[in-house]
């Protein structure tokens, strides 16, 4: 099978996309880190149970796993709690099935885009961090 050049590229592109695939929860888990309070309000007014656990939870997630993803650190079983913690947000915080109207449509674009986002963590699981990681540096390539 042709690789169009990929294989040439492939760790950088491993690099390149661990960096991408958690960006969005860098900055909203930062944005919960910097707001703990609010963020407590917010899943309180959700209806996400036990929400000072579950603010703990999302940052610890969401920063912490985010950025030893980001270095390639533990990345394959990281990678993989990381998909079903987006399961996870994507069941509690994106319930399209109970709306109706604009915000049925706005909750169903960000449940799938969960779903498409799970997609990359576990094809990162399958491929591993690549070269330009602590994983790599270590030795811990078949984790």
């Amino acid at each position: 099978m042709r690789s169009f050049g990929a294989d040439t590229i492939r760790n950088e592109v491993i690099l390149v996309s661990r960096i991408l695939l958690v960006l969005l929860f860098l900055i909203f888990g930062w944005g919960k880190l910097m707001n703990y309070t609010g963020t407590v309000g917010y899943m309180t007014q959700t209806g996400v149970p036990v929400p000072p656990l579950a603010a703990i939870v999302a940052i610890v997630m969401e920063v912490f796993v985010a950025i030893a993803l980001i270095l390639g650190v533990l990345t394959r079983p990281l990678a993989v709690l990381l998909g079903l913690y987006t399961l996870a947000t994507a069941i509690i915080g994106h319930h399209y099935w109970t709306m109706t109207g604009a915000a049925q449509y706005e909750a169903e674009i960000n449940f799938y885009k969960n779903v498409s986002i799970m997609g990359g963590f576990f094809l990162l699981y399958v491929t591993g961090a690549g070269r330009y990681s602590i994983d790599a540096m270590v030795g811990a390539r078949k984790l």
